[in-house]
């Protein structure tokens, strides 16, 4: 298939509004069931069926087993990134004649959720330049670096090994869809999100992406980046 056929399927399928409901129900990294997803969607589970399959033939889902049970998760890391950077184009895009309302979750949404595997939003913007502006990671459009300080500090916060290896690849800045900033993305935002959680700090909004900072994130956050950051 020709680059701008396979471009032009990949676009049909996330163009799908049910389809793109269900793809960004599982941008927090989560794998879900048909039927979980069917709701998401507001669809009946056999049109779930449907659209999952024809997602997962593209090569953009990705399905396990457990049991009776089928879960489907994003295939891999870039087509997360395909999708934040579709939102990131979406939320440029002028106004309709009638802007819908934003409401309490959208904000809250924008305040700190999780891309594919993690931080984002002004949570996620902020830890970034926290890093940056204390010489811990330095960051470029297209690409990032941990720096020797930055090693110390992820070996205080509890995720040094992860540090290991090549760090270009370990370190990459991902333009923020909402913020229009970077967050932290590849194995050093992941490994940030999963500590975030580990220790208390973020906990997740139910059938969202949203996470909402706790008072122990607050104060965490606080001594660890120096950033306020009110849950």
């Amino acid at each position: 298939m020709s680059s701008n056929a396979a471009m032009a399927e990949a676009a049909s399928l996330v163009g799908d509004p049910a389809r793109a409901s269900m793809l960004n129900a599982l941008m927090d990294g989560r794998a879900l069931t048909a039927t979980e997803l069917a709701g998401v969607a507001g669809i009946t589970a056999q049109t779930a069926s449907g659209h999952l399959a024809k997602l997962s033939a593209a090569g953009l889902l990705a399905v396990e087993r457990q049991g009776r049970h089928r879960y489907h998760r994003l295939a891999t890391p870039a087509v997360a990134r395909m999708l934040e950077a579709i939102m990131l184009v979406a939320g440029s895009l002028p106004p309709p004649a009638q802007p819908r309302r934003i409401g309490p979750a959208d904000a809250a949404m924008r305040n700190a959720r999780t891309c594919y595997d993690h931080l984002a939003g002004r949570l996620g913007v902020a830890i970034a330049e926290a890093m940056a502006a204390r010489g811990q990671v330095e960051l470029a459009p297209d690409g990032g670096a941990v720096t020797a300080a930055g090693v110390a500090f992820l070996e205080g916060f509890g995720i040094a090994s992860q540090a290991e290896g090549s760090r270009r690849a370990f370190c990459r800045p991902c333009l923020d869809w909402s913020e229009r900033r970077h967050h932290l993305a590849g194995g050093l935002g992941a490994a940030l999100c999963t500590r975030c959680f580990e220790l208390g700090w973020v906990k997740r909004v139910p059938q969202s992406r949203t996470v909402l900072v706790t008072r122990a994130g607050e104060a965490g956050l606080r001594q660890a980046f120096g950033i306020e950051f009110g849950g």
